[in-house]
């Protein structure tokens, strides 16, 4: 009994060991079944841009504040007659809001008081040189006869003496009394000055438009205390014209290079789908900013808004065109970073018809682009499930992930090439998929929109199947994988798709 036990367990042993070689060679088998993903060169516009986000605001602004303390009392009256709100239209001095001025005429009233009281001591300083100067008078006349009478010693000197002094009084009193007069007239304009800073500041108690414009945003409301220290208040928001505005775009440094004033710029808005607006670019602003270690620079861009359909504070999806082409033969970006591995190289049995290929080693007669249409780009084989979305989905999402020969990593939103880079002519490799094999064609590489890249060679033309990946055969209908899951040892990959594209 115990002998047939073990004879059990090694037989099952056996058993299951020869079940996993056979899953393994099925695998391989089917690893090495594979098909190719081709499309086709076609001729088509490549336009090179600049993606960003910006942020639409007027172009003239003026921020209206106010340089004294006190309540808001009440609004004035825009165009309509009705109190200033949003989006009122006002023009140049009308009243935006009162403050409450109890305390500045108050002010005033003290001021105009206290200048009466300095013009009074001019009138007071005056008189007193008036009365000095009949003073002094009268000395003059009793010291000139105190100096003839002296001569013959008609007078004492005693009296003698005391019209001189007299006389010298006099004179020192004149002085005296112009000095109190200058004094009292400074005292006045002092007091004008002060008259003139209350009534100034009680007008403060009015806000006024300094320009015509539509408000924007009105930060107070009625009662609402405003103090102005350091930093004046904001009350008002006004634009001066919302028929001008313009963009403020984040550009990145990698691509700052490239925005150059004056040059042409849409954009779109998500508050209009599907309307595209235009602008130019005016300026790049200098001071560049710092996020998380990623620098960028601030773009200003200029459009017309006649018809006020663009909003202030619009989130506006930006692109920047930095060089195009017309009617040139392109191909996907994936064909440029496609190459065949080791295991299909060796490649003997494609298709000769155009758009299929054969699997190496299938049966005669199988095809690898079943179903597909000849000569149309995006071809996919059949039973792979690859398509023009998804492939734009993998141009999107996988273009970090490495390239082959000749290719290089192209960028998700620009390629960032101008017509001075084509003139270096970077070289690239494509494979065309032909009768006995697939054959590299090296190509001179152009600019690309993210998708498509612009290409020239002598050895292709319009039509011709360039391989932009590999599917296993008989893998999931959707052709897609997951570069990061670990490989599955009984062929494909974990989680379907099972395809080995590049």
């Amino acid at each position: 009994m115990r002998k047939l036990i073990v004879w059990l367990l090694v037989l099952g042993v056996f058993g299951a060991g020869g079940a996993y070689a056979w899953q393994v060679y099925r695998g391989r088998t089917k690893a090495d079944a594979s098909v190719f993903r081709t499309a086709a060169v076609r001729r088509t516009d490549i336009v090179s841009s600049i993606s960003a986000t910006g942020t639409i605001v007027p172009e003239d602004v003026v921020d209206i504040g106010a340089q004294v303390n006190g309540l808001i009392a009440s609004f004035g009256n825009g165009k309509d007659g009705k109190p200033v709100d949003y989006r009122s239209e006002v023009d140049a001095g009308m009243v935006l809001a009162n403050i409450d001025d109890a305390l500045f005429k108050a002010d005033v009233s003290t001021a105009e008081a206290q200048l009466a009281q300095a013009r009074a001591q001019v009138l007071v300083a005056e008189a007193n040189r008036a009365q000095s100067q009949a003073k002094l008078d009268q000395a003059e006349r009793d010291w000139g006869r105190a100096q003839k009478l002296g001569q013959s010693k008609a007078i004492s000197q005693a009296d003698y003496d005391a019209a001189k002094s007299a006389y010298e009084q006099g004179t020192a009193n004149i002085a005296l009394s112009e000095a109190s007069i200058a004094q009292a007239k400074a005292a006045v304009a002092i007091a004008e000055a002060s008259l003139l800073r209350a009534r100034r500041n009680l007008a403060y108690c009015t806000i006024v438009s300094p320009v015509s414009g539509v408000v924007i945003d009105r930060r107070v409301e009625i009662g609402q205390t405003v103090v102005a220290s350091l930093n004046a208040p904001s009350l008002f928001l006004l634009a001066k014209d919302l028929t001008k505005m313009k963009v403020l775009v984040q550009v990145n440094e990698a691509d700052i290079g490239h925005v150059i004033p004056g040059h042409p710029v849409t954009f779109t808005v998500d508050a209009f789908p599907g309307a595209t607006f235009r602008g130019e670019v005016r300026k790049v602003r200098l001071n560049a900013t710092m996020t998380q270690n990623v620098v960028t620079y601030t773009a200003e861009i200029v459009t017309d808004n006649p018809d006020k359909k663009l909003l202030p504070y619009l989130t506006a999806n930006v692109r920047f065109v930095v060089d195009e082409v017309k009617n040139t033969l392109a191909v996907p970006n994936a064909a440029l970073r496609w190459a065949p591995s080791a295991a299909t190289l060796p490649v003997t049995n494609a298709g000769a018809a155009a758009g299929s290929s054969s699997t190496p080693g299938a049966p005669p007669g199988g095809t690898a682009n079943a179903g597909a249409p000849a000569g149309g780009p995006g071809q996919t084989p059949a039973g792979s499930g690859g398509t023009q979305a998804g492939e734009q989905g993998r141009a999107r999402n996988g273009q970090r992930r490495g390239g082959a020969a000749g290719g290089r990593e192209q960028s998700v939103q620009v390629e960032n090439a101008t017509r001075s880079e084509r003139a270096a002519e970077r070289k690239g490799t494509v494979w065309i998929l032909e009768e006995g094999g697939v054959r590299p064609v090296e190509v001179q590489v152009g600019i690309s929109d993210g998708l498509m890249t612009a290409i020239e060679g002598e050895e292709l033309k319009e039509g011709d199947q360039v391989v932009v990946g590999e599917v296993v055969a008989g893998s999931a209908s959707s052709g897609t994988t997951n570069p990061f899951a670990p490989a599955n040892p009984f062929g494909g990959r974990p989680g379907g798709g099972g395809g080995r594209g590049r």
